[in-house]
């Protein structure tokens, strides 16, 4: 069972735990990329973020790390090194988020690694960047949203407590931007021969998610603050209460504001002085919310839907995780997808973003066990099963 896509004949070592670095593994993974993760003796730390699990076996785990061959070292040990560092120097990519100088106390670093393979994109994920004043600190999604300004722009406004987005934003967006970054250096790499350093952090990817936010205090000198689910720039275009739930509504140009009102039947709204222009809207959003939310609470967010979108108007519940799960738009575009972990039996995840007319990407293969196709991998890279059983006695290689 291999992996397809447009990253087939990549290989990629992952030396990255829980969520940014394995994130960016799992995006080369689904792509076509070998990728052949490295674990310590009792596994990455999220095999223990429980509960839930699925027949014992963690789901946080088992969701980020599926597509991948596992490989557990006891990096103690010299000869646990001495067989990473085989895997390394035939290896395209190396994904790595420990603290600055982890690698490098193994010898294991970039510019020692390159001696050996010049073509090796070595792919650094960190808190803060391997540069700078906070290079050394290590670095968490919920201090990088706080940092990068993502909790002052997230939340129901002032005066609120500052509120950090429920998904890792921070974590998952490096782990992306990583995947780009790889991406990148190896089409350098396969051109040239050249490999190079791919360095990302958790606070540049919130800093990345802050345009529009940062484009108002470039232009304006101040911070703005949280707004609920409004939009900064455009009104209205944000979470309305109906009968029985909530309803997302797209109003966000003059053409729309006009259709908006023809749906809910208020024309008086389009020529009161306060909404008449984008510019009236944002500055009146206070006042024009209560009336808009006046007519919504009048139907069902189904009947609205149904409305909008036969006038044309931008508009969709606000549903939680399982019904997005069941979601018919969701499952045609293969976004939840199944495998079958060898313990823990058949397991939903989450599938492929990105979708390749002629290279198609996909989940082709469960989470590893702890180890579990070590021996294979070491094989692969011309150990003899006697050396295997060796590494196997002595600890040095792991297999649950």
């Amino acid at each position: 069972m291999s992996n397809v896509g447009p990253l087939t004949g990549m290989k990629v070592i992952e030396l990255a735990h829980i969520m940014a670095g394995p994130a960016c593994g799992l995006m080369l993974a689904d792509m076509g990329a070998d990728v052949i993760k490295v674990e310590k003796p009792d596994g990455d730390d999220s095999r223990r973020f429980l509960p839930p699990d699925i027949n014992g076996e963690s789901a946080a785990y088992m969701m980020m790390n599926r597509n991948k061959r596992g490989i557990a070292l006891n990096l103690k040990d010299p000869d646990a090194i001495a067989a990473l560092r085989t895997l390394l120097d035939s290896a395209d990519v190396v994904i790595e988020n420990y603290r600055h100088d982890t690698m490098a106390k193994l010898g294991l670093d970039y510019e020692t690694l390159r001696s050996t393979n010049p073509k090796l994109v070595y792919c650094a994920i960190s808190g803060f960047g391997r540069t700078g004043p906070y290079a050394e600190r290590g670095g968490f999604d919920l201090i990088a949203q706080g940092m990068s300004g993502l909790m002052s722009i997230t939340g129901e406004g002032p005066g609120r407590p500052p509120v950090k987005p429920g998904a890792p934003i921070a974590d998952i967006t490096a782990g992306f931007l990583a995947a780009l970054g790889c991406v990148s250096a190896y089409t350098h790499a396969q051109k040239t021969g050249e490999g190079q350093m791919v360095d990302t952090s958790l606070f540049e990817a919130g800093i990345s998610l802050t345009y529009w936010q940062s484009a108002i205090a470039f232009a304006t000198g101040q911070a703005p603050g949280a707004l609920g689910s409004a939009h900064p720039l455009n009104a209205p275009y944000q979470s309305f209460r109906t009968r029985d739930g909530w309803i997302n509504i797209g109003a966000a140009n003059q053409r729309n504001w006009h259709r908006l009102l023809d749906v809910i039947d208020a024309p008086e709204l389009g020529t009161d002085p306060r909404f008449v222009t984008n510019r009236d809207r944002i500055q009146n959003l206070a006042a024009l919310v209560p009336l808009l939310e006046g007519y919504m609470k009048l139907r069902d967010t189904n009947d609205w839907i149904a409305r909008m979108e036969a006038a044309g108007l931008p508009a969709g519940p606000v549903m939680d995780v399982c019904e997005m799960h069941r979601d018919p738009q969701a499952i045609a575009r293969d976004m939840i997808v199944e495998t079958d972990h060898p313990t823990a039996g058949p397991v939903k995840a989450i599938g492929l973003p990105i979708k390749f007319s002629e290279t198609p990407g996909g989940v082709a293969r469960p989470a590893p066990n702890l180890g579990q196709h070590g021996p294979e991998v070491l094989s692969e890279h011309g150990y003899s099963q006697e050396q295997i059983d060796a590494l196997k006695r002595q600890s040095a290689l792991i297999v649950a």
